[in-house]
């Protein structure tokens, strides 16, 4: 019991990446991030993600859910709700499981929906045709 206790726990917390702050290589969490700064790399958090307007993920991302203010290129995958305010831009390949574009965003990329969407490390989910 103290185990799901504290995985509870970690779920909760937030990480947060400032404003000015530049990361390169992979970042695995189990809690969800902030980011007002750049990530060059990969992102992996079974939590949520926001890239706040200053934010930006030049990479990969894999979360639950996501919430984009600022620039994302490369490879997302959300398993759950993707949801991208006027001011984001997005390029590259996005797999999610439901969409939210507000009137503004810029949404240059190849996307796919899936209700099972699976983690990159799991393989593809098979799709019925």
């Amino acid at each position: 019991m103290k185990s799901n206790k504290a995985t509870e726990l970690m779920g909760n917390s937030q990480n947060r990446i400032a404003k000015g702050t530049v990361i390169k290589g992979d970042i695995n969490s189990e809690a969800g991030f902030r980011i007002d700064g750049e990530i060059i790399g990969t992102l992996t958090t079974p939590a949520k993600v926001v890239i706040g307007k200053d934010g930006k993920i030049d990479g990969t991302l894999e979360c639950s859910n996501a919430d984009i203010e600022g620039a994302f290129s490369g490879n997302l995958k959300v398993s759950s709700l993707l949801s991208l305010k006027s001011t984001a831009h997005i390029e590259g390949d996005v797999s999610t499981g439901k969409l939210s574009v507000e009137p503004g965003a810029t949404f240059n990329a190849s996307c796919s929906m899936d209700s099972g969407v699976k983690s990159i490390a799991n393989g593809q989910q098979g799709k019925s045709a």
